[in-house]
C-alpha cells in the first residue's frame, strides 16, 4: 500500500507491487481489469506526478479526495479502486482480528466440547455485534421468540 502513497511526489510508487496487490484480490480484479490497471498505472503515474495539485498530499486519504475533486477517479477507475481498497483494508483487517479475539474469549473449554454450533454462533454474534444489537428492543425479541413455535404461556 505504500506504493500508492503520494508523499514526496509519489517517490515510493511501484506499479509492480500494485499489480501484485490486485492479484491478491481476484474477486475485485479479473484478468481483463488487471490488464487495464497495468496500462492505467503507467499513465497515471506520469500525469499525477506532474500535476501541481497532487504535489503536497499527506496520505492516501488526501489522494482519494483530490482524485474525486479533479474527476481523476473517472479517468483512472482501476487505480481509484486500488486506492479505496488501500483505505478499507486496515479497517477490515482490524474488524477480523477483533472477531477472532472475541471468539477466543467466548469459546471456553466447556463450550468447545458442546456439540451445539448454533449456540456458540449465537453467543459470538451477540458478543461481536454489540453496537448493532443495542437498537433491538426487548419487545421485538419477545415477539420473535413467541412466533417461533407454540408456547404454553404468553411472555408478556
Amino acid at each position: 500500500m505504500a506504493a500508492l502513497s503520494p508523499r514526496n511526489s509519489f517517490c515510493m510508487f511501484d506499479a509492480s507491487k500494485l499489480m501484485k496487490l490486485s492479484e491478491m484480490y481476484l474477486m475485485d480484479f479479473n484478468k481483463g481489469e488487471r490488464d487495464h490497471l497495468k496500462r492505467e498505472l503507467d499513465i497515471y503515474y506520469e500525469v499525477i506526478r506532474r500535476d501541481d495539485k497532487f504535489s503536497n498530499l499527506k496520505g492516501i486519504d488526501d489522494l482519494a479526495k483530490l482524485m474525486v475533486e479533479t474527476q481523476k477517479h473517472l479517468l483512472y477507475r482501476y487505480v481509484y479502486w486500488l486506492v479505496k481498497l488501500a483505505l478499507v483494508l486496515p479497517v477490515a483487517t482490524a474488524k477480523g482480528e477483533r472477531c477472532f479475539s472475541t471468539m477466543k474469549l467466548v469459546k471456553s473449554d466447556l463450550r468447545s466440547r458442546m456439540n451445539i454450533d448454533d449456540f456458540l454462533n449465537g453467543c459470538l454474534l451477540v458478543a461481536i455485534e454489540k453496537e448493532t444489537l443495542v437498537s433491538v428492543t426487548i419487545e421485538a425479541i419477545l415477539d420473535r421468540f413467541q412466533r417461533m413455535k407454540y408456547r404454553r404461556g404468553n411472555l408478556y
